[in-house]
C-alpha cells in the first residue's frame, strides 16, 4: 500500500504526529503493536504530564485539547527545587512571567485519549494495529515497511516514533547514546492533608529524590526515585504501610498521606539519538531524545519535533517537493538537535550534580540554590521559558531579545 507518510508508533507523539500530517491532508499510514482496545482507551499509568504553553498551543492547533477532560486539567502556578535539609531554595513563580501559572498538568493516558479521539475520524488515516515490524528499508525513491503479515507499506517518508528503545530506529542502523542512571521512579497519586498551593516540588535528598506535582489542593501526583530494588519494595508494601513510608519520606510536611491510585515503577535510562535522520527516515518523540524526568520536558521535545517536522512537510508541499528530500531531512536534524541538545545536557548535568552525595557536590549544590534563590533575572527567565507560546523554531535575534529583556529590573 502506497501513501505519504508511515509512522511507527501510536504513543501521543505518533497519534499527534498522524494529526499534524493528516491536517495537510496527506495519507498517513499509522503502525502499532498494541490492538485498538489499547489505543482507544488507554489505562492509567501513573505518568503526569507538565505542558508548557507552547505545547498547550500546539494541542490546540491539531484539535487535541479540545478532547481533554476539564476536570482532569492541573493549573502548575509554581515550581520549587530543594536540597536535603538545606534553608535555600529555588522557586519559580508564574507571576514572575505576568502569568497565573507556568504550564498544565495533564495524565499521560488522557493526552494519549485525546489525541486518538482528533484521528479517528480522518479519512486519510490507515491504522495497523496489533502490527509487529518484520523489516524496514529504504532507497532513494521510497522507504518499505514489512509487517509481520506480509503487508507492505511504502512511502517516501518514514517516521519513529515507537519509544526511547525505538526497534525501528535500530534496524535503520541508527545508535543511540543510552545512560542508564541507575535508578527507578514509583510514581503514584496520594492525597494528603496540607495544601500543595498549586506548586510542584523537586525535592533532592540523600539517596532518593522526591517530586511533587499538584493536581487539586490536597490530591498530588507523587515521584520517589530509588534503586530500583527499593522502588519496587515500596511497590509491594500494604496500603498503610506504603502510606506510612510516604510521609515519612516526605519529613511530614503534607500532613497524614493516603494512597489514591495504583502504583507504577519505571527504570530510568536517558537516551539521545546519535541520529536524527537517516534515508527517507526521520526521528520522533521519545525515539529521538528521550530525557529524565527531572525537568518535565520529555514530551514538550516530543512535540517540538511534531511541530518541526511537520512545518517541513507544510514547505515541501508549498514548493511541490519531495516529503522525503535530504535537504528537508537535514533542516530537521540541525533543528531539532539545536532544539535539543542543550537542555538534554543541561538536565545531565543537573541529576549528576543533585544525585552524587560527596561533600564536594553537596557544596556546590547549597552554592547553586542559594544564588538561584537570590537571582531573579534567572528566576524571571526560566518562569518566561515555561509561558512562552511562540513555535519551536523562532529567529536567533529575537532569543537575544528575549534573555536581554530578563536582565532588566521589573
Amino acid at each position: 500500500m502506497h501513501h505519504d507518510v508511515v509512522i511507527v508508533g501510536a504513543g501521543p507523539v505518533g497519534l499527534c504526529l498522524a494529526r499534524a500530517f493528516g491536517d495537510l491532508s496527506l495519507r498517513v499510514a499509522l503502525v502499532e503493536r498494541q490492538p485498538r482496545a489499547a489505543i482507544m482507551a488507554p489505562a492509567f499509568d501513573g505518568r503526569e504530564i507538565a505542558l508548557t504553553h507552547a505545547s498547550m498551543r500546539l494541542l490546540r492547533d491539531l484539535g487535541i485539547w479540545k478532547h481533554l477532560p476539564p476536570a482532569e486539567l492541573s493549573p502548575l502556578r509554581a515550581a520549587r527545587v530543594m536540597d536535603g535539609e538545606s534553608p535555600h531554595a529555588v522557586q519559580v513563580d508564574a507571576a514572575l512571567a505576568g502569568k497565573s501559572r507556568l504550564g498544565m498538568l495533564v495524565p499521560n493516558h488522557r493526552i494519549r485519549e485525546a489525541a486518538w479521539q482528533a484521528v479517528r475520524d480522518m479519512l486519510h488515516l490507515d491504522l495497523f494495529d496489533d502490527a509487529r515490524v518484520q523489516s524496514v528499508h529504504t532507497t532513494d525513491a521510497s522507504a518499505c515497511l514489512v509487517l509481520g503479515d506480509g503487508m507492505r507499506l511504502q512511502a517516501p517518508l518514514l517516521i519513529a516514533a515507537d519509544s526511547r528503545f525505538s526497534e525501528t530506529r535500530r534496524a535503520m542502523g541508527i545508535g543511540a547514546d543510552q545512560h542508564d542512571f541507575g535508578k527507578s521512579m514509583l510514581v503514584c497519586r496520594m492525597r494528603h492533608e496540607r495544601p500543595n498551593e498549586g506548586t510542584a516540588w523537586e525535592w533532592f535528598g540523600h539517596g532518593q529524590t522526591l517530586a511533587l506535582l499538584p493536581l487539586q489542593a490536597h490530591l498530588s501526583s507523587t515521584v520517589v526515585t530509588l534503586p530500583d530494588g527499593e522502588a519496587r519494595h515500596l511497590l509491594r508494601l500494604p496500603v498503610d504501610e506504603f502510606a506510612d513510608e510516604m510521609e515519612r519520606r516526605f519529613h511530614h510536611r503534607l500532613g497524614a498521606m493516603q494512597l489514591e491510585s495504583s502504583r507504577h515503577v519505571y527504570p530510568l535510562v536517558a537516551v539521545y539519538a546519535r541520529r536524527f535522520v537517516g534515508r527517507r527516515f526521520a526521528l520522533a518523540g521519545d525515539a529521538a531524545v528521550g530525557m529524565h524526568p527531572v525537568t518535565a520536558h520529555g514530551f514538550n521535545l516530543g512535540l517540538a519535533s511534531v511541530e518541526r517536522l511537520a512545518d517541513l512537510a507544510r514547505d515541501a508541499l508549498a514548493r511541490h517537493g519531495d516529503l522525503g528530500a535530504p535537504r528537508l531531512l537535514a533542516r530537521y536534524e540541525r533543528r531539532h538537535r539545536q532544539g535539543t541538545r542543550p537542555l538534554y545536557l543541561a538536565t545531565r548535568a543537573i541529576v549528576d550534580l543533585y544525585t552524587n552525595d560527596h561533600a564536594p557536590a553537596r557544596l556546590l549544590r547549597e552554592n547553586v540554590l542559594r544564588m538561584g534563590s537570590r537571582l531573579l533575572p534567572f528566576r524571571r527567565a526560566m518562569a518566561a521559558a515555561l509561558v512562552d507560546e511562540s513555535p519551536a523554531d523562532v529567529p536567533a535575534w529575537r532569543r537575544l531579545r528575549d534573555g536581554l529583556a530578563h536582565l532588566r529590573p521589573g
